[in-house]
């Protein structure tokens, strides 16, 4: 295996695969302009009910730009879109933020780079962290729920920058066999939170203001993170990485409180997920205060695990089998809790199982179902039922055509 093989391959992928399929419209001596994406829709039985929904369409515009010195600027725009309507009822895949708007923002960034000096870029672009974590993430219906990637009840991973990031400013380069991702937000988030059941926030910001003990002021600033990848030959790679932030909460009363997020990994893949042939990659993943429960109560440790294992034959059919848990056990918020009782259990648990048939290269006909095995225990009866709504068995049949 030649190095110089193995060092193209890293910078092909190096950029998490966000634009491995495009069409150029536009090209002169020095510009470039691709636009990608896919449309996708299904037919989707779960929590209960059977409807045609969206499947986090997207399109994206690629420029590119030659500078002096063999510099490069870049710039990358990303929109999710909606093909099948905006109904209050469309499921939302991965059970992310329902979006109303036909567009809504995913991706936005710009930045220069130099294939000996890196890539600087600047705006809402993947985490470090989702380099450690990403090969796992090849469910078109149900995908990763335990990497701590779609953090804050299946959110983006915006705020704490391990998803699709806000305010970051990233470096990548490559030194011969290894990738490395270095990245900061730099933002200033502020929220109030109530010991009170069923508050507006304006409400608890009146207590606040009041000097009520019942209520704090939480700000959530800047967060920190790094990613390495070692690529042993052209199929297998290993991945580690961690991310950092910090909750500082003041009380209404006086008293100061800190609170790290932090989340630390490794991952290994062997194979390649769009080839004919064997794949295979899981990853493990400790974290603190780092994402909520499915009430949006802040877990103060837990462990994530997600595995993929696939298998591409030559007749254009690729299975794949995936396993998620994530398990934060009993006692999992921090006491004392007005609406959390020491004895609830938080246990993210389900498998996944797919069936891709490739009617061309670029388009797939598929279909998955996905078996459960949660455990949300509580003494509360009426809790533990909100726990367990977004968690279920469910089929999907669709369709997805990748630009």
């Amino acid at each position: 295996m030649k190095r110089t093989y193995i060092a193209t391959l890293i910078a092909s992928m190096s950029i998490v695969t966000i634009n491995s399929h495009a069409i150029e419209i536009y090209k002169d001596d020095k510009n470039s302009v691709t636009v990608g994406g896919f449309i996708d829709a299904r037919v989707i039985s779960t929590q209960g009910e059977t409807e045609i929904v969206n499947g986090v369409s997207r399109i994206n515009l690629d420029f590119k730009r030659q500078l002096k010195n063999e510099w490069q600027a870049l710039a990358f725009l990303e929109w999710g879109v909606n093909p099948v309507g905006n109904s209050d009822i469309v499921y939302n895949n991965r059970f992310e933020t329902v979006q109303d708007e036909f567009l809504y923002n995913r991706l936005g960034y710009v930045g220069v780079k130099h294939e000996k000096y890196g890539r600087i870029t600047v705006g809402k672009q993947w985490g470090a962290w989702y380099d450690v974590v990403y090969n796992t993430n090849y469910s078109l219906v149900w995908d990763g729920n335990a990497a701590g990637v779609y953090t804050y009840n299946k959110d983006d991973g915006a705020v704490n920058g391990t998803g699709r990031g806000d305010k970051v400013l990233q470096y990548r380069n490559n030194w011969g066999n290894f990738h490395i991702a270095l990245q900061t937000q730099l933002k200033s988030d502020d929220f109030y939170t109530c010991d009170i059941a069923d508050i507006s926030r304006a409400s608890c910001q009146a207590l606040w203001d009041q000097g009520n003990n019942a209520a704090q002021k939480v700000e959530f600033n800047s967060t920190y993170g790094a990613a390495l990848s070692y690529y042993v030959t052209d199929e297998l790679k290993f991945t580690a990485g961690v991310n950092r932030g910090q909750f500082e909460i003041l009380y209404a009363g006086g008293r100061k409180q800190s609170v790290t997020d932090l989340i630390y990994g490794v991952g290994m893949t062997y194979g390649d997920f769009n080839k004919p042939g064997w794949y295979a990659s899981a990853n493990i993943n400790k974290n603190e205060n780092h994402d909520t429960d499915n009430l949006g109560r802040l877990i103060k440790e837990a462990v994530g695990s997600e595995s993929l294992v696939s298998y591409r034959f030559d007749n254009d059919i690729r299975t794949f089998l995936a396993y998620n848990i994530f398990d934060a056990g009993d006692d999992y918020v921090i006491q004392p809790n007005f609406n959390a009782d020491p004895n609830d259990v938080f246990k993210r648990q389900f498998a996944v199982l797919g069936l891709h048939y490739f009617l061309g290269d670029d388009t797939i006909l598929y279909i998955e179902a996905r078996k459960d095995f949660s455990d949300f225990s509580s003494n509360d009866a009426e809790q533990e039922a909100q726990m367990s709504q977004t968690e279920d068995d469910g089929i999907a049949i669709g369709f997805n055509y990748t630009l």
